[in-house]
């Protein structure tokens, strides 16, 4: 099947075989040994060892009667002779606007691993679901978000839609959805990653780009501290006594860190004020030290050749003694790093 969202081509149930094969081959390319047909020409590419390669995607935003029993037949095929691989299905492109309640019952029944959303919608509406979330089935399938991005309009009649701090600050709280649901979502990417200033399919982009230079957007700079301090357990977070995130315009999430001391908080500020805050991290010590990232800045600001840290994260070493008091500046992201003494 053709992606639906572009077009209805698919190809009769009849000659979804060669398909399957074309998966196994893949498979079989990624991970073989080199006495295998595939992977003996992995190695002659120059790549005599396994690429290890885990999740496989099967289709990419379709939905219906005919996705779901194609993808049962890869499912059947791929899960017997491949039970260590992942894979993802796909959801309707627009999951966040239809009821997929059908697609995702069917899928549950088909035992999937993962369940591919996209989310290409304006900044406002990240913010409005930060919760998305909170209410899905801790059983069953998980959720891959393989693709999101916050669009801006695009500027006058060009289709290039600038790459904000607004939007990324936006795109920022809804991470801190997904953070707070780890257990229900699994990975996440937002896209596209890279674009040539010549050569682009779509805007907004992470990553710009010519024969000589490259600059991160707003956007990237918060994949790049969301990534870079992820942590390994989700902790709690209560804003104001409450657990409703959002309270007092603030977006939050929190972690405990790989050494299984460290504590590491993200919050997000998308307002247009400076918000103080109080930060009080129940079970840690009195003494704490560590350090801050910082990213804010004029909602509109964006990156450019010219000027290619116009918006970019500052970092700061902190210290504190029970209680830690910071003013969250307006359009920020504030990314902390507490370890006790």
């Amino acid at each position: 099947m053709a992606c639906q969202f572009n077009s209805g081509e698919l190809a009769p149930l009849s000659a979804i075989d060669e398909y399957i094969q074309d998966a196994l081959d893949l498979i079989e390319f990624a991970n073989g040994p080199v006495s295998t047909t595939w992977g003996a020409r992995r190695a002659e590419l120059g790549h005599p060892a396994p690429f290890g390669m885990t999740l496989l995607g099967v289709g990419n935003e379709q939905w219906g009667p005919q996705y779901i029993e194609r993808y049962a037949l890869f499912e059947k095929v791929l899960s017997a002779r491949h039970p260590e691989s992942t894979l993802v299905a796909a959801a309707d492109p627009r999951v966040w606007a239809n009821d997929g309640t059908w697609q995702w019952d069917r899928l549950r029944e088909l035992g999937a691993d993962l369940v591919d959303e996209h989310f290409y919608q304006p900044p406002a509406w990240f913010l409005d679901n930060v919760h998305r979330y909170d209410s899905y089935a801790r059983t069953g399938p998980k959720v891959f978000v393989g693709e999101y991005a916050a669009h801006e309009p695009s500027v006058g009649a060009t289709p290039m839609r600038p790459s904000t701090l607004r939007a990324a600050i936006a795109e920022a709280a809804f991470l801190t959805g997904l953070e707070r649901n780890a257990d229900v979502v699994r990975l996440s990417a937002c896209a596209p990653l890279l674009a040539h200033v010549d050569a682009w399919q779509w805007t907004p982009n992470l990553i710009w780009f010519d024969n000589l230079e490259s600059f991160g957007t707003p956007s990237y700079h918060v994949q790049q501290l969301f990534g870079a301090n992820r942590g390994a357990r989700v902790l709690p977070v209560a804003i104001e006594g409450g657990q409703e995130n959002g309270a007092r315009g603030i977006f939050a999430s929190a972690a405990l860190g790989e050494d299984g001391r460290t504590v590491i908080v993200k919050l997000v500020n998308p307002g247009t004020a400076a918000v103080p805050v109080m930060l009080t991290i129940n079970g840690q010590g009195a003494g704490t030290s560590g350090e801050a990232w910082v990213f804010s800045g004029t909602p509109d600001a964006e990156n450019t050749f010219a000027r290619p840290d116009r918006v970019k994260p500052t970092r700061e070493p902190i210290t504190a003694s029970g209680r830690l008091e910071r003013s969250l500046p307006p359009s920020s992201l504030t990314v902390i790093r507490l370890t006790p003494r």
